[in-house]
């Protein structure tokens, strides 16, 4: 388990983290989240041990993060953090002396990933002439090959087309099967919605939403109601409650007040054929966008 106790880190008379406290336990994949400037990077930089914090602690099962354990966390930044002169096979031997592991365990796990992520025509090639997708999946591999116990993701599936996310994602849940405690971190909220059960939201260095993802949206209640079917606005135009009605192709998307309003216009279009009547809680983008808007 990975626990992280009120840190702070100040540059300056900036505040960069304030107080932050969470944690992601053992075969949990957590999301950490915020805009650009909000704090997570360096708090990725003191979990790993690169920046000590202020105050505060940071443990990983237990024990204080430093240089005898941090061979056992791997890190997938969001900035290329390869060699681009070396080989594939020069590049993850270099990270496979880092973390300690032999040439015959290196080989082993190259050969294994490379063939996974079908790209084992490239073990000689240079970084360089990779393409942005397939340098990705050398950093991953570069991060997780010694199947470590905590893993940090900082926009994961840059440069991925969707069968190479699959790919990609396939080999996350492996990860979190086999125990590794995972830290989440994207802007594309489906992602942190598909993956994190519990979550953090930065704004500033300040912890502004934590907890459990299915708690916070039944927090916020029911926010829409989406309808195919034999309607027209007339149907419930006249409804109160109803903020805003939009069209999309063949769907009617009612934005409501409360979750009284979803009968009333349920029982408005009960007459009427009806495909699809769906009433429907926030998505974490709409949440994200409320509250570190609502900071601003």
């Amino acid at each position: 388990m990975l626990k992280v106790e009120n840190i702070s880190k100040d540059y300056g008379p900036v505040k960069a983290v304030d107080h932050l406290s969470f944690e992601c336990d053992q075969g949990e994949i957590f999301g950490l989240l915020g805009e650009n400037g909000a704090g997570k990077t360096t708090t990725f930089r003191m979990i790993m041990g690169l920046i000590d914090s202020k105050e505060g602690k940071i443990t990983l099962d237990g024990k204080k993060i430093d240089y005898t354990i941090t061979d056992q966390i791997g890190f997938v930044t969001e900035e290329r953090s390869l060699l681009t002169k070396l080989t594939v096979e020069e590049q993850v031997k270099f990270y496979g002396a880092l973390k300690n592991m032999d040439d015959d365990a290196v080989n082993k796990a190259l050969d294994e990933w490379l063939t996974r992520f079908d790209i084992l025509e490239y073990r000689h090639r240079k970084i360089k002439e990779l393409s942005k997708g397939n340098q990705q999946k050398i950093q991953f591999i570069c991060a997780v090959m010694n199947h470590p116990r905590l893993l940090i993701l900082d926009e994961p599936f840059t440069g991925l087309d969707p069968i190479n996310v699959k790919m990609m994602k396939d080999a996350i849940y492996d990860l979190k099967k086999e125990g590794c405690s995972i830290i989440f971190s994207s802007h594309q909220m489906e992602y942190i919605e598909e993956f994190c059960e519990k979550l953090v939201i930065l704004v500033k260095g300040k912890t502004i939403l934590n907890g459990y993802l299915e708690d916070i949206k039944q927090e916020y209640g029911i926010k829409r109601i989406e309808i195919i079917g034999d309607v027209s606005e007339d149907d419930f135009s006249k409804i109160k409650g109803i903020q805003k009605i939009e069209k999309r192709n063949d769907k009617w998307v009612l934005h409501i007040q409360s979750e009284e309003v979803v009968s009333k216009v349920f029982k408005a279009i009960q007459s009427k054929k009806i495909w699809k009547f769906e009433a429907m809680k926030p998505t974490l983008n709409e949440i994200f966008i409320e509250k570190v808007g609502g900071q601003k």
